[in-house]
């Protein structure tokens, strides 16, 4: 049975991100992922994480201004700048609260932007912040998310994701798998995550079609969970799904399928 981390900014959302990681510690989670942590002090979260004894798996790079819109602006030369300061401002959190994984959206490509120049964009960016974590002993994680829910999102298959990561070639840039956008782009789950394993660098799960908790839609999770078993995939699979009703009445239901024990 693979470990799960909780995302707190899709799950625990009925109080303040600050109380949710006393919630995760509470549901039996020993691991967490934060999308966007720059809003808090980084004190406060460290703070949270030792008094609960919590693991911070995982961040996001920001991803520009999301209330305008955006959900990433890696794919965007006129934002190289900002995007570069975006890799150290993720960096200076992910030293200080122990994070080793930081995840980059490539953003939206507007239509006025080429497919080259989008793809060049997003090359030389992430070429630039790959090389950046490496000095830090960090990974660097590219996601493909699916184009119904994001029009114009420019990365948004696991190919084109792969393709890229062979061609720059470095040792610490990986896929982050997520298995409800892969889904609702591409369907054959176990047959993708074998074919691609070995750029695969984090797991995270949410069911189709309405990215809830596993169990609510169509994905059958426990022959997700027995492939990667086979494959010998043993990191954290992190749960960012948008809980049915409660987060609490969810893990109930998910208790066996997860083993989460709580305190």
């Amino acid at each position: 049975m693979p470990a799960f981390s909780a995302n707190l900014s899709t799950l625990f959302t009925e109080v303040p991100l600050l109380e949710r990681f006393a919630l995760a510690r509470q549901a039996g989670f020993s691991a967490v992922e934060i999308q966007f942590p720059y809003a808090l002090a980084k004190s406060a979260i460290k703070q949270q994480l030792q008094q609960h004894h919590l693991q911070l798996t995982l961040i996001n790079l920001p991803a520009g201004n999301i209330a305008a819109g955006d959900l990433g602006i890696a794919c965007l030369p006129d934002r190289s700048l900002e995007f570069k300061e975006s890799v150290a401002t993720a960096v200076d959190y992910a030293r200080f609260l122990g994070v080793t994984k930081i995840n980059c959206l490539s953003g939206k490509k507007p239509p006025s932007l080429s497919v080259c120049d989008a793809q060049a964009a997003f090359i030389a960016n992430i070429n630039y912040a790959a090389s950046y974590l490496k000095e830090h002993n960090m990974t660097l994680l590219i996601e493909a998310i699916n184009t119904k829910d994001v029009p114009g999102f420019f990365l948004s298959g696991s190919a084109q994701a792969v393709d890229l990561i062979k061609s720059l070639d470095h040792c610490n840039l990986k896929l982050q798998y997520d298995l409800y956008h892969m889904q609702m782009m591409e369907g054959n789950l176990i047959s993708t995550m074998s074919k691609y394993f070995a750029y695969i660098g984090h797991i995270q799960i949410a069911d189709v079609p309405n990215r809830s908790e596993p169990g609510t839609g169509e994905i059958n999770f426990p022959n997700i969970f027995n492939a990667l078993a086979l494959l010998g995939y043993t990191d954290v699979i992190g749960l960012e799904y948008f809980p049915d009703k409660s987060t609490q009445s969810g893990l109930v239901k998910l208790a066996p399928l997860l083993n989460l024990k709580g305190e």
